[in-house]
């Protein structure tokens, strides 16, 4: 089972970026495009575990405290890099309280033996990824990466834009997510909610 651990977006968010979506599109026809359902914020990605891992790990993270707080969505970038794209995001601004709540399921998931993460924690939403070869979500230079003209046309219009802001939202839980891989891209099911204290 493929397993993540994320935060959904408001609905009012989700929508508000499913109509950029449709808007710029077309300015990369050849980049694969995440379904505006499918958005989410990613916490920590732990990959392929067995039924037996996964309960465990549910067990581990009913122990993870954490307070409500304010999401802002909004900006936009590419990683490695703008002159050498694989993936096209948008911004997620959660304040100390967002870094801390994926520093501590990075923790509860250590102490089952799941590696530790390498890199601070970037949030951000995945609107796009760069053709084929280029899947990659991420932030590092991969082997393969290079200048490339896929988001060319998309950078350009953007850049005329002005600052893209798609509102804020109250993350009220996070959520243990399976991944499943299909050709229409992957399918998210939500196995488990975990609340976060309204009192801090």
């Amino acid at each position: 089972m493929r397993i993540f651990i994320g935060i959904d977006l408001d609905p009012e968010v989700r929508a508000r970026i499913a109509r950029f979506l449709e808007g710029v599109q077309g300015f990369a026809p050849e980049a694969r495009w995440v379904r505006p359902e499918s958005l989410h914020i990613t916490l920590k990605f732990i990959g392929e575990q067995t039924p037996e891992r996964v309960e465990a790990i549910t067990e581990r993270l009913r122990r993870v405290g954490g307070s409500v707080f304010e999401i802002r969505t909004g900006g936009y970038g590419f990683f490695p890099t703008a002159k050498a794209p694989r993936v096209f995001w948008i911004g997620t601004h959660g304040g100390p309280q967002l870094a801390e709540l994926a520093q501590s399921i990075d923790t509860a998931t250590a102490e089952l033996g799941i590696p530790r993460e390498d890199r601070p924690y970037s949030p951000h939403l995945t609107l796009a990824r760069g053709g084929a070869g280029r899947s990659s979500g991420s932030p590092k230079f991969r082997k393969g990466d290079g200048p490339n003209t896929i988001f060319a046309t998309l950078e350009k219009r953007l850049a005329a834009m002005g600052e893209l802001d798609f509102g804020s939202m109250t993350a009220h839980e996070f959520i243990l997510f399976q991944s499943q891989l299909s050709p229409g891209g992957s399918k998210y099911t939500k196995l488990e909610r975990f609340a976060l204290n309204r009192n801090g």
